[in-house]
């Protein structure tokens, strides 16, 4: 019985460190993209108004 309840809890720590593993590499991605686009110009796209005002 002690067999299967440390079998059990090497399980649970195994996939607790792949869950935090996983969001770790999610967030480091984020950061990734967000510091490409700090190096890059304004992306959005220029809006000239030409309507005349009624």
């Amino acid at each position: 019985m002690k067999i299967v309840v440390l079998i059990f809890v090497i399980l649970l720590a195994i996939g607790a460190t792949i869950k935090q593993s996983v969001s770790e590499t999610k967030e480091i991605s984020e950061r990734l993209e967000l510091n490409k686009y700090k190096s890059q110009p304004n992306l959005l796209p220029v809006v000239e108004v030409v309507a005349s005002r009624a």
